[in-house]
């Protein structure tokens, strides 16, 4: 880590009513004092100033806050300057700060010097990626639960007993068993198996935290014609896809998303399935098909009252629309859907709702897990299951016990690597 004093603008860009401009570095007390024209400035006040350039000339009236080391973010001195969110006053102040010698800083510099500074882990950091791209109420608190160290703690919590159990059977193999805990061997063993089960658990909610962080997805699919476009173009509240009585309209997927009941909600509008010459839309219905493999949720739509209408995907909702021209409705468990007059439509949605619920409540996990620390659990879970493997070979169990501590090293950047750091620190945006 270099010793430049770095800026950037850590509130949203474009026109807004206030601008938030971090400053991190070194001894900044000075310039703190430099610009408040004032010796006797305390940390963690807020003054009011005129800030000016080094000609004396006001760049604009603002608010700056000093946070004196290591009681700030990045755990080195930060200045604070809250200006006005006109472009033209954000470029003028950097062009100021760029003439002190500072200089911009990279995407997610600012939580990698807190990361060296100690103030936060790689868990705490993946924690606030996702807050920071956080849409719903769902994906605020699973985020701000992570960031706040609640994956680090467990983190810490498994590589502590991992390191303990390791050495217990390291020394197993250098003392006598008359100097030994009774049970010694039993019970390390039991230990791992109880770490490679909460695991376990953990990589089983990953599919729930992906859907969390990432949506739900639901595709809309169905022959051509069949009013998906119309019933899509209902759920998002817009004019999103084409309708038309011409079959084939939709050659593309055409998605949106909405908030149900706080969660993320990815829906596509697919293609038509059928038989075609046409190139395009053959491209279109190949993507229909992925669309399907993808989403957690299938909203399959028909346009006719066919008998014995039933589906063994659990994942799967049967929809028959344009309800108004059909008498009798011979199916159940089948939603009957009309556009046109509104018929059914709050029951597709409260259906969606509850499948929604069915796949989150109770089943969520614990941790965020996304790719980075999915890879490195299921190394973990692999270490221990080759440590339970060796039986009382305690020379084997040891690697292997170790190997799972190191893998959950990574996760909390106690043991790592610089393209890990690379990648982590990069999902960030300036000013963080």
């Amino acid at each position: 880590m270099n010793n430049d004093t770095i800026f950037a603008l850590s509130s949203g860009h474009g026109k807004s009513g206030v601008a938030v401009i971090r400053i991190s570095g070194e001894s900044l007390w000075d310039t703190f004092a430099t610009f408040v024209r004032r010796d006797d400035v305390m940390p963690r006040h807020a003054y009011f100033i005129n800030l000016r350039d080094t000609s004396g000339d006001m760049i604009d009236q603002c608010l700056a806050i000093y946070f004196n080391a290591p009681n700030s973010f990045t755990g080195e001195d930060v200045i604070e300057l809250h200006t006005h969110g006109a472009p033209a006053v954000i470029n003028k102040v950097f062009e100021f700060l760029g003439s002190l010698g500072m200089r911009m800083a990279t995407p997610g510099e600012f939580s990698r010097r807190a990361f060296y500074n100690n103030k936060m882990d790689l868990a705490d950091v993946d924690g606030l990626a996702a807050l920071l791209d956080a849409q719903t109420d769902k994906q605020r608190q699973h985020a701000l639960k992570s960031m706040l160290g609640h994956d680090s703690d467990i983190y810490n919590a498994w590589r502590e007993q991992m390191v303990e159990i390791s050495a217990y059977a390291a020394a197993m193999l250098d003392y006598s068993p008359d100097d030994l805990p009774v049970n010694i061997g039993e019970t390390i063993r039991g230990r791992v198996q109880k770490l490679r089960d909460e695991i376990d658990s953990a990589l089983r909610g990953y599919r729930v935290s992906r859907a969390i962080r990432g949506g739900v997805n639901v595709a809309l699919v169905g022959e051509t014609n069949v009013g998906k476009s119309s019933i899509f173009n209902h759920l998002v509240g817009a004019n999103r896809a084409i309708v038309s009585d011409i079959a084939g309209t939709t050659r593309d997927v055409v998605s949106a998303t909405i908030d149900i009941d706080g969660y993320m909600v990815n829906i596509s509008d697919t293609a038509g399935i059928r038989e075609t010459n046409d190139v395009i839309e053959n491209i279109g219905i190949e993507r229909t098909k992925s669309e399907i493999e993808n989403a957690d949720i299938v909203v399959h739509v028909f346009a006719d009252d066919m008998p014995g209408l039933v589906t063994d995907n659990a994942n799967e909702i049967l929809v028959i629309n344009k309800a108004d021209k059909i008498k009798t409705r011979e199916n159940r468990g089948v939603i009957y859907t009309s556009v046109k007059t509104g018929d059914g439509m709050g029951v597709l949605v409260d259906v969606l709702r509850i499948r929604i619920h069915e796949m989150f409540d109770g089943r969520e996990s614990d941790l965020v897990i996304n790719a980075r620390t999915k890879a490195l659990l299921e190394s973990a879970n692999e270490e221990l299951s080759y440590a339970i493997g060796a039986g009382e070979n305690y020379d084997i169990f040891a690697e292997h016990v170790r190997g799972a501590a190191d893998a959950i090293g990574k996760i909390l950047g106690t043991i790592t690597a610089t393209e890990i750091l690379d990648k982590t620190f990069g999902q960030l945006c300036l000013g963080k």
